[in-house]
């Protein structure tokens, strides 16, 4: 008789085991918490926010020094039927964040502009969310089915080299997002 609950029970904590371990697995994989595109006069923009966390390999590298470099690309394509579906525009945007330990600062620089930080999570939510990006011209749309193929990564091309070949293969440095949307 006792085996037999003893059976049931380790039964029970296994499905409870497998039940939880996925949703404990999928907290740690980035997300898009927020995407939005606007087709209007001016052309179409895009509004997106990405949920993740620092892996503590990562952070530990910034903390010693290393820049990380964050990109979002976004390619417009147009639908064709005969054909491979036909790219009207792909831009890009890249930031850069490094920790100064002198001042104890993080500065995130996008382009020519540099802002500067009291911790990480400020830093972060300024690289996570863009709101209002003009991704294409309104004469860049023309009439017919179109859609958007959105990225969002941990560039480790940008990294210095000695430090691109160290984290060859390991997947806490891998952080991407990846989203395909259609508009008219």
């Amino acid at each position: 008789m006792r085996t037999g609950w003893a059976w049931w029970l380790s039964v029970l904590l296994l499905a409870v085991m497998a039940w939880l371990l996925p949703q404990a697995a999928r907290a740690d994989q980035p997300e898009v918490s927020e995407f939005e595109l606007v087709h209007n006069e001016e052309g179409l923009t895009l509004s997106f926010g990405v949920k993740f966390d620092l892996p503590k390999g990562v952070e530990d590298a910034l903390l010693k020094g290393v820049p990380l470099y964050f990109v979002a690309e976004a390619e417009v394509f147009r639908d064709r039927w005969y054909w491979r579906d036909r790219k009207v525009v792909s831009v890009n945007r890249v930031w850069r964040l490094a920790y100064q330990p002198l001042t104890r600062k993080y500065r995130v620089s996008f382009g020519g502009l540099n802002q500067s930080f009291d911790s990480l999570g400020d830093a972060l939510l300024s690289v996570r969310r863009v709101s209002g990006w003009k991704i294409a011209d309104v004469r860049d749309i023309d009439d017919g089915r179109h859609y958007v193929e959105f990225t969002y990564r941990l560039d480790t091309t940008l990294l210095p080299r000695p430090m691109q070949i160290g984290i060859g293969g390991q997947p806490e440095w891998t952080l991407l997002v990846e989203k395909t949307q259609r508009f008219r």
